[in-house]
């Protein structure tokens, strides 16, 4: 398993690095030893948080935890990403037919109601004209979504803003690998 680890106004001690290490091994054993993870650590005034990332062979898995120290975030964390992971694995099962997906589920864990099909309610299509990002924002909250697909006046490419849980937004660009 590759891991990189980075602190944003602070600096991991080696401590927390083997502490992440030792937890990351119960995510690899899903996937085998070829995933990527990424640990993102964020100190702030009452809390810190904790964002993994783990990419394998294009699957994407996230968790951002808060606590008040690190290493309770990075247990907190790692338990979503196992969740989460658990609740998917038929669909990704399916997916990872080639054996890149190596699911050794123990008897003593605890039991994740798993989903068996999404359904889709509703299919819009969508005109889409070429705007700036601060355009497709003001037009996002004016519609009162939680995101917004436009047509980037500035790239020709299709893209998505969205409005992020800190308050913020956020905008998905394609990425041609």
């Amino acid at each position: 398993m590759n891991i990189t680890i980075t602190g944003r106004k602070c600096t991991p001690r080696d401590s927390f690095k083997e502490h992440a290490e030792k937890k990351l091994k119960k995510i690899e054993k899903f996937f085998g030893s070829d995933v990527e993870a990424k640990v993102t650590v964020t100190v702030e005034k009452s809390s810190q948080n904790v964002e993994i990332t783990v990419n394998n062979r294009g699957m994407t898995f996230r968790a951002l935890e808060r606590a008040e120290n690190m290493n309770e975030a990075l247990d907190k964390c790692v338990d979503t990403l196992i969740r989460q992971i658990r609740k998917n694995k038929t669909r990704l099962e399916r997916k990872m037919r080639d054996t890149h997906f190596v699911a050794p589920i123990e008897a003593d864990e605890e039991e994740v109601e798993e989903e068996i099909e999404y359904e889709l309610v509703r299919q819009k299509r969508v005109a889409l004209k070429p705007e700036s990002v601060e355009e497709a924002i003001l037009q996002m909250n004016l519609v009162g979504h939680q995101f917004y697909m436009f047509l980037n006046e500035e790239s020709g490419e299709i893209n998505v803003v969205y409005k992020r849980n800190d308050g913020g937004y956020g905008l998905l660009t394609p990425d041609a690998e």
